[in-house]
Parts: structure tokens; sequence; C-alpha cells
């Protein structure tokens, strides 16, 4: 059903369905490891796309809810030429293609919470976990993970003041094909788009990345001038202020710049005092 949807992109013809595994980006990742002995079942561009998941995952220790027949459970192997340094922007040019692929389909105007959450209305819809293995300067291979909410119609109390999903949004029951497809041609046009910038002869990357830093940061109202806390570093608050040429969010503080490397933000009760703590 996704085959005559998504030719011409890098993960034609290699798209794997599933019906239940413990985790996508964990059936990605051991096929990545066992390449050397089939190269041809887990080449670069391999998709798998679970029905469910058991175990699915998301940042830190955070599980991904991952109910039956009603989202979209998918990991997407990839073999980039960059540097672990610069693994970063596979998961903000993701967001972006969730973002792209939602509007396509939906009508609906995606926010992206760095780095690696889709919320419409505060509510987180979908997740990005991705995963590489890589030695001194190179990566060997990268595993971006997506989940999204599709069809589902109610979560765990544990879920339901945070979570939403495109049909509780629409109103309505949204494909899961359509959605998925228009993922896939968004991811490959985005990461075609990191590879460009990878390859370009220009070496500095304030420079290298830009447009992808700009982009990103356009999309996200989370970028610039929000109040936020971040769970990092024993936690602190300050507004954002733009991403840096490795991707990593700035927040200015009272007590000055700071660079979110893996912390959580969420937003912040304004004061009055000062800008942040």
């Amino acid at each position: 059903m996704l085959a005559p949807l998504v030719r011409n992109t890098i993960f034609s013809g290699n798209i794997h369905h599933i019906v239940q595994a413990d985790s996508t980006n964990s059936v990605a990742m051991r096929g990545a490891a066992l390449a050397s002995q089939h190269p041809e079942e887990t080449p670069e561009g391999a998709v798998f796309i679970a029905e469910e998941q058991t175990a699915g995952r998301g940042r830190s220790t955070h599980r991904w809810h991952s109910e039956r027949g009603t989202g979209i459970y998918c990991s997407f192997l990839l073999r980039p030429a960059m540097t672990p340094a610069e693994a970063l922007w596979l998961s903000l040019i993701a967001a972006v293609a969730v973002q792209d692929a939602v509007r396509e389909t939906t009508g609906l105007a995606a926010d992206i919470r760095w780095p690696n959450d889709l919320l419409i209305g505060e509510k987180k819809f979908s997740g990005i976990l991705t995963e590489m293995s890589s030695e001194g300067s190179k990566v060997h291979y990268a595993v971006i993970g997506v989940g999204v909410n599709v069809n589902q119609e109610k979560f765990p109390d544990e879920l339901r003041e945070m979570a939403t999903s495109l049909r509780l949004e629409t109103g309505r029951e949204c494909s899961r094909v359509e959605v998925a497809a228009a993922l896939i041609r968004a991811l490959d046009r985005e990461y075609r788009a990191l590879l460009r910038a990878i390859t370009s002869p220009i070496r500095t990357p304030a420079v290298r990345f830009e447009p992808i830093m700009r982009r990103i940061e356009s999309r996200s109202s989370y970028s610039q001038g929000k109040l936020v806390h971040v769970d990092e570093d024993g936690g602190y608050n300050g507004i954002t202020d733009g991403l840096d040429p490795r991707g990593f969010l700035r927040v200015r503080t009272d007590k000055g710049l700071r660079i979110v490397v893996s912390g959580s933000v969420r937003p912040a009760q304004r004061r009055t005092d000062a800008s942040g703590s």
C-alpha cells in the first residue's frame, strides 16, 4: 500500500511491515548490526513499521504508548557520512518531516518542541528517538524512530492531560497509510538537504548548516523568545534564543547564555522580576 506512494525516495522498496515489535528502533538497530552478514536486508533507507510496540521507547527512560493499529510506529535506517557531533540534525529534520506530513494530510499546524516533540495546542502527538552506532568521528549507522498518534481516541490516565492524536484534533479518522507515506516523502526530502549540507565544501558549521537551522527555527515557537524550564544541570528557567551551529538550543538566563545539550524543555511561568534563573 505504501510502495506506490513513496516511489523515487531512498526508502522505496525497503519497507518492512511488522505486526508486533518490542521497539522498531530495536529491530532496526539489530538489523543494522547484522548488515555485514545480510547487507541486502538492511541497506540505507530500510524502514521498519509496526502495528504495535510492546516496549516502545522515547528519550531518556520514557516509554512510548503504542496502541495496536491506531498509530504510526516506524524507524528509518540511515548511513550518513557525518560525525556523532552532527547527529542532532537527524532528529530535527525528522521533526520538520512530521510537521509537513501532518499539514499535508490533515491541514493541522503542529509545533516543534526542541528537540524531538511535536505538539498541537501544547499536547504531544508525536515523538522522535534517534540512536546511532559510531566510532571516533564516524557514524556507522543511525536509526530515526518516529511515533505518531493518529487514530487514538483515549489515553492512559497518566497521559490524558498531555497527549493528543490527529483524530482527536480533527474530529475524524485519519488514514495511517496517507500520513506514513507523506512522512516518508518529507523525510526523504529533508535528509537529502542535510546530506547536501554535510558534503558542502563550506567547512564552517555556522554557515554550512544555517539554511537548515533557520528552517527549523521558523517552524518552532520554542526556538525564540519563549520562557522555558530546562530539566538539565539541576533545572533552570530562561528565554530561548535560537539554535547554535550544532543544532543545540540556546537559552538566556539572568546568569548568562546556556546551551541545552540533552535536557527536556517545557513552558515555564513568567516572572516579573527577571528573565530567568
